[in-house]
């Protein structure tokens, strides 16, 4: 099941909140203290992370409420690594597409929240394992993609593609990305790559600016295992993971995509539907408008 039923916390009193806000950028600071009081009317704050990057704290908590856009909802499925929990996105950035909830609505939704009126939505997760010389070199959690980019000196790179270890094809690109349904819409959706639904169960492979014009991004099953080599890399090629630049990569260096046990776990209340987040946030309306 990728999506529970509606459900509640296992207390008699309002649920056990954690709430996640990077404070070290002043504009988020200030709306989050802003905020504090109409979360701290319907939840119980029992702890507070303004440090990202830092490990979550041990308390037992109903519902992790993050405060910021995308890329704090990123980092916040970063920090809690694992250890994943249900998580209420407060937008205060710019797109909201995984972080939709408005602060104008916190007065609608919480009280949803409270009664247990809402779904926890689960969505897949990848490890991402660097093989150098044959040898472990580095694992990572993701949430959106792994990218293979040329870099400098900017000149088409040889990427090959393995699906459960049978090679599927090789890409003369400028990149190459492998997506999750939630990363389909960040750095993939920009490289032409399709939209899917976010709790789908599925990679999707997007070359950058593919030399061949038949090289279309493909869809397959998170159950398999995809593979990526790039016999001979440039001085400038690295490995992306979610945004994040990894390492300079090597001829040698093997990258393993596969999906993690970890679940990234949202929260969507009611009126909250992902196509209305496409309408909203995308502008996905399939009309055009003229002016007058």
């Amino acid at each position: 099941m990728n999506a529970q039923p509606p459900s509640c916390h296992n207390t008699t009193g309002p649920p056990r909140a954690l709430i996640l806000a990077d404070v070290q950028r002043p504009e988020i600071r200030e709306r989050a203290a802003d905020l504090r009081p109409s979360l701290e009317k319907y939840l119980d704050v029992v702890a507070t992370v303004d440090d990202l990057s830092a490990p979550l704290p041990a308390e037992s908590v109903d519902v992790a409420v993050v405060l910021g856009g995308d890329g704090s909802m990123l980092r916040a499925a970063h920090c809690m690594g694992y250890r994943q929990l249900p998580v209420l996105g407060i937008n205060l950035g710019h797109l909201g597409f995984l972080a939709d909830i408005q602060p104008d609505q916190l007065e609608q939704v919480l009280p949803c929240v409270v009664r247990g009126a809402y779904r926890v939505v689960e969505h897949l997760m990848f490890e991402c394992d660097v093989q150098r010389e044959g040898q472990p070199s580095l694992n990572l959690l993701g949430l959106n993609e792994v990218a293979v980019l040329a870099g400098p000196p900017f000149t088409l790179l040889e990427v090959e593609l393995y699906v459960d270890a049978e090679l599927a094809t090789t890409y003369s690109c400028d990149g190459l990305i492998v997506s999750t349904p939630v990363g389909s819409t960040a750095h993939s959706l920009s490289a032409g790559g399709p939209i899917l639904r976010k709790d789908l169960q599925a990679f999707v492979i997007s070359p950058i600016s593919p030399h061949t014009l038949t090289n279309r991004p493909v869809i397959d099953s998170a159950q398999r295992i995809y593979e990526l080599a790039v016999p001979t890399p440039q001085a400038g090629t690295s490995l992306v993971v979610d945004g994040k630049v990894i390492c300079a990569l090597r001829s040698t260096d093997r990258i393993r995509v596969r999906r993690s046990t970890a679940k990234f776990q949202l929260i969507e209340v009611p009126g909250q539907g992902y196509y209305r987040t496409l309408r909203e946030k995308l502008g996905w309306g399939g009309r055009l408008k003229w002016n007058d």
